[in-house]
């Protein structure tokens, strides 16, 4: 999964960008309101995390209202020191999916955000399936027929995302761009690599003829998991 950081403090992004790193999110951080909105409205992300007090606009609830109105519905968290209920109460109303006071908790912003990103289609609780593969949003476990399966961070991710997609053709520059941060160097024949990587570990546990794989590829498209 990929987020959008939008914080002017160094300290607090850098601080948030590598605990979240740590839990397999790729994070991209804007620290001026301009920039953070532009890249928003640009790029195709899976959360944004945006402060309300930033350099270069009035409010990051803007940069809230100018994704609204585009129809953009990428879920939004908002950062604040503003810990009155009509400032929450604005926030909402102008479009944010929820509201997080400073200071906070690192365990409650990772909270929040896992509630955001969950889906409720393809969710019970914490644990995502396709099929007899299964994988658990907070302990990070995959299993397939019951057998764990070990991934690196980058096979985790990129397995989350089909998965949460489940059913859908997903290319590989989406992959790329959800899955990897934004200055990673990442060329379309490493999702190939990474996707192969993922086959072998979890088709290994498949209960189905020997060959039979649960991400397929969609020639000229991509791939599509279920």
């Amino acid at each position: 999964m990929r987020i959008l950081l939008i914080e002017d403090d160094v300290k607090i992004a850098n601080a948030i960008k590598k605990g979240l790193e740590q839990e397999s999110y790729a994070v991209d951080v804007e620290y001026d309101g301009a920039d953070g909105m532009g890249a928003a409205l640009v790029l195709d992300y899976d959360l944004l995390i945006i402060d309300r007090m930033l350099p270069g606009i009035e409010d990051g609830l803007e940069i809230c209202a100018a994704l609204r109105k585009e129809g953009k519905k990428t879920p939004i968290l908002m950062l604040t020191a503003k810990d009155k209920v009509e400032d929450r109460v604005y926030g909402l109303n102008t479009g944010a999916d929820d509201y997080l006071i400073k200071p906070f908790s690192f365990d409650e912003l990772l909270a929040r955000i896992k509630a955001l990103l969950r889906r409720p289609k393809t969710h019970i609780g914490n644990v995502i399936r396709v099929g007899d593969l299964s994988l658990d949003t907070v302990s990070h476990s995959v299993e397939r027929n019951g057998r764990k399966i070990d991934l690196s961070p980058t096979e985790y991710s990129l397995l989350e995302y089909l998965m949460n997609n489940s059913g859908q053709v997903i290319s590989k520059d989406k992959l790329i761009d959800h899955v990897w941060n934004f200055d990673a160097d990442i060329l379309p024949n490493t999702v190939e690599v990474y996707i192969g990587y993922l086959r072998s570990k979890i088709d290994m546990h498949s209960k189905k003829e020997k060959g039979e794989q649960l991400i397929k590829t969609v020639r000229g498209f991509g791939y599509r998991i279920g």
